[in-house]
């Protein structure tokens, strides 16, 4: 299974993909889209919609991950991102990806286990599940990476709730989870 993480943005949106294989998340790319050389808002949201378009004909994901916009101290930018959002969306749902929205003090407590860790903090734990080796030029790669990362675990969580009846059958059938067997 293929996910698609986008971090929208209109001056820089991130994107990542990451293929599971074996209960295990790869990357498969991640970067950004600049978009402040563009020179108004309808031309960077026709930009967002190409190079989404192409990253999903490219890499052919089945899942769209998408970090929800958040309320700052400007409505307007708030607005923009939301437009840039409904970008993804549109052109994922055009081509049949499911899409899963997450907020950012979601994503960042399924990557860090705290709702308030900054992008920094964020990036080294993606770093430290060897998910890649040099930093990103721009954080926005890796806040994509923690949304597609973050849909992957919630997943798994999901999954393991509905699929195990018993402690005995849930250790016997994920052994590379866990971290210390004690003995007797």
């Amino acid at each position: 299974m293929k996910i698609l993480g986008i971090d929208p943005g209109t001056t820089i949106m991130g994107f990542a993909l990451i293929e599971i294989q074996n209960k295990k998340a790869e990357l498969l790319t991640m970067g950004v889209v600049k978009l402040s050389k563009f020179p108004d808002h309808y031309t960077k949201l026709k930009r967002i919609f190409e190079k989404t378009l192409g990253l999903i004909e490219h890499y052919r994901p089945e899942i769209l991950a998408v970090e929800a916009p958040f309320y700052g101290k400007n409505p307007q930018s708030m607005l923009k991102l939301g437009r840039a959002q409904g970008i993804v969306i549109a052109v994922s749902l055009s081509q049949s990806l499911s899409v899963f929205e997450y907020s950012p003090k979601k994503i960042k407590q399924s990557i860090t286990g705290n709702g308030n860790a900054s992008k920094e903090q964020v990036a080294a734990m993606l770093k430290n599940m060897n998910l890649f080796v040099d930093n990103p030029s721009y954080l926005d790669a890796t806040d994509a990476l923690a949304v597609a990362v973050c849909h992957h675990l919630q997943n798994k969580i999901n999954v393991t709730e509905a699929k195990y009846n018993s402690w005995k059958k849930f250790l016997s059938e994920n052994e590379d989870r866990i971290l210390e067997k004690r003995k007797g």
